[in-house]
């Protein structure tokens, strides 16, 4: 809080408004939901906590930017009230640099301010504040947005588990096949520095981050005897192995977070010729990301020991690739680009 603002005005008004505890049956999650109250003047500091505790909430409670920075990304509190004017830092700058870190960024952060002018909440806005609240306020007016924004917490936290669960399990049909061991590793690291290289948005290098451990889920259908058999698959054994693509993407779909994904999932056995699977789509039709874990993916199976064959070198793997494109797999631009990135950048792969 600022020198300008009063903080006899700013303490909350009205009387108790009590509709029960903020808890697990009121669709919230199981621990109490922690609230972080960052204001400069005790007196709001803790008249604030005396309101949200006997809510049920646990409060935390900085007095300037940098702690509540600091806190939040310790704590991870499920709802954060944050005055406009504090030492250190201002609202504005700490909500900005929540909101821009993947680890913090779905963080519901209130700013609590004394300013009215309409330029502030544009301001506000613009650093990807989830509501305002403006002094003096009322009491039910308080715990109405904290209730709203703590169980909006509980249900993204929700989605990121049922996320957590899908990456585990395809961690684990990846831990089944030794000759596989870090695949979903590699190709994270590598499809993301590819799209970056490629001038990809922040939201499609992430989708390619996450394809990369996901992209072969489907194999969960797939029966140990065909996914890890030595030898040459029959015609039926194919035919099974290559639905996994469509089943993939379907033990995806319910999750909103994953929607970037599902093309990549679906078609990173595509070919630029139309041989590919499960659509047998040619060309531009493949989705780019698709066509960036494909060059990836390539290169790591050719540079990984396999149960009929040694690793190849990087440079004789680089070699294949360009004779698989010449026979029109591969997209020609992001081959190219991936050799660029190599080039540029031998530490990402490692010893060539």
């Amino acid at each position: 809080m600022g020198a300008d603002d009063n903080p006899r005005a700013s303490v909350p008004q009205g009387g108790p408004v009590r509709q029960g505890p903020l808890r697990a049956h009121e669709g919230i999650a199981d621990a109490m939901p922690v609230v972080l109250v960052a204001d400069d003047d005790p007196a709001l500091r803790a008249g604030l906590r005396r309101i949200l505790e006997a809510e049920g909430l646990r409060v935390l409670t900085e007095s300037d930017g940098d702690a509540a920075l600091r806190t939040i990304r310790q704590e991870r509190p499920d709802v954060v009230l944050l005055d406009v004017v504090m030492p250190a830092k201002d609202g504005f700058r700490v909500c900005a640099e929540v909101k821009g870190d993947a680890d913090t960024r779905l963080t519901p952060v209130v700013l609590v301010t004394a300013l009215g002018a309409v330029e502030d909440r544009v301001r506000g806005i613009d650093a990807g504040a989830d509501d305002f609240l403006t002094k003096p306020f009322e009491r039910a007016e308080l715990l109405a947005r904290v209730r709203s924004l703590c169980r909006m917490k509980s249900y993204t936290d929700e989605l990121e588990r049922a996320e957590t669960v899908l990456l585990a399990l395809a961690r684990s049909i990846e831990a089944k096949d030794p000759y596989t061991e870090g695949h979903c590793e590699r190709l994270s690291t590598f499809a993301a520095a590819l799209g970056e290289h490629m001038g990809q948005a922040t939201d499609q290098v992430l989708a390619l981050r996450r394809a990369g451990t996901l992209h072969d889920i489907g194999k969960v259908a797939v029966p140990d005897a065909i996914l890890l058999k030595a030898g040459p698959l029959t015609p039926d054994e194919h035919a099974v192995m290559r639905k996994h693509p469509v089943v993939g993407e379907r033990i995806c779909q319910g999750l909103r977070s994953l929607r970037p994904v599902l093309p990549v999932i679906r078609h990173h056995h595509e070919r630029q010729d139309g041989s590919g699977y499960p659509d047998g789509l040619t060309g531009e039709a493949i989705p780019l990301p698709a066509r960036i874990l494909q060059v990836v993916d390539v290169c790591d199976a050719l540079t990984t020991d396999r149960p009929y064959r040694r690793a190849m070198p990087w440079d004789e793997a680089l070699r294949v690739l360009d004779s698989e494109t010449a026979r029109g797999w591969w997209d020609t631009t992001v081959v190219a680009a991936w050799q660029d990135l190599v080039q540029k950048r031998p530490a990402l792969i490692g010893p060539v």
